[in-house]
């Protein structure tokens, strides 16, 4: 026969209640220490694609955690700012090479909304991305970030005569231009402003445009995507962010330096495919940090309620 009173829960019901929240939160805070693997290697930075640009405008505008660029904003109110602080992850782990029909038109800049974030704000048909100047017929040097090697083939396309970017980009939009299998890197995997290089030829172009990277890994299925925004008017690489702000080429790639070494300060991290994740936790407000320290707190109140 019970002989607790009623209305008063037992003791021990009580104290196991407190453990198992307590428990929960400390699992969660250990989940939340350990190193995940990072589904994301690379973007092109030369010229920028929208997540990198959109980046380094988060980066200028830290203190609000809001880019000055209206299309960058807007990408952020859309789809806060994980990815940008993931903006090397536009990226499907089953692609396997494939393209029309697999990533569907209006999807190709946010690898058909397959990854691990939410990158469908960037796939927005509008014309004031932050863009990079080029000349007509020239040969650049393309730049594609090495956050983690791998064996593979890079394919660049551009759109065509007669596109707007006021439309959704698809497929039949683009031109091949270059393909290139397992190009040089500068720098090594893992250091400042390491990444991939090759030339690529220009076709002759006037306008707006977007220039399209499709690495195909030959390692897995996993695939990376980008779309850089260029304007052809006889530039030489400067990016302009649409508020009045301008970086000339070097200052993009002294931008990219301090990225790498801001968010990825070893060799050991990269090789270890660690991602932003544990970081974008802690900035973001209700990340997992956040959770767990109100789990916890929960807990001591619990606790506390049990002790009077």
């Amino acid at each position: 026969m019970s002989h607790v009173s009623a209305g008063r829960r037992p003791r021990a019901t009580g104290k196991f209640r407190f453990l198992s929240i307590l428990g929960t939160a400390l699992i969660a805070l250990v989940m939340a220490s350990l190193p995940t693997p990072a589904a994301a290697h690379g973007a092109t930075t030369l010229p920028g694609s929208r997540t990198y640009l959109c980046y380094l405008d988060l980066r200028e505008n830290s203190s609000t955690q809001m880019p000055a660029n209206p299309a960058c904003a807007s990408a952020v109110q859309q789809g806060g700012t994980g990815p940008l602080y993931n903006w090397f992850a536009v990226l499907d782990s089953n692609a396997g090479g494939r393209t029309t029909g697999y990533i569907q038109d209006g999807t190709l800049c946010s690898a058909g909304n397959r990854g691990p974030f939410d990158f469908n704000a960037y796939n927005a048909p509008r014309n004031d991305w932050p863009k990079t100047h080029l000349s007509s017929g020239a040969n650049i040097e393309l730049q594609h970030s090495n956050w983690a090697h791998h064996p593979g083939e890079f394919n660049v396309y551009i759109t065509r005569n007669g596109w707007s970017p006021n439309q959704q980009l698809g497929w039949g939009d683009l031109e091949q231009i270059s393909s290139v299998t397992n190009p040089p890197q500068r720098g090594g995997v893992g250091t400042d402003g390491g990444h991939y290089y090759w030339n690529v030829q220009l076709p002759n172009r006037s306008g707006e445009h977007i220039v399209f990277v499709h690495w195909i890994r030959s390692d897995s299925q996993e695939n990376f995507f980008s779309c850089s925004d260029v304007v052809f008017d006889g530039g030489n690489g400067q990016v302009t962010f649409g508020d009045g702000r301008t970086m000339s080429a070097g200052e993009v790639a002294e931008a990219y330096e301090a990225t790498q070494a801001a968010y990825n300060p070893s060799a050991d991290q990269h090789h270890a495919h660690s991602d932003h994740s544990a970081h974008d936790a802690a900035a973001a407000p209700g990340g997992l940090p956040t959770v767990v320290s109100q789990m916890v707190r929960i807990a001591i109140s619990d606790l506390a309620g049990l002790l009077d």
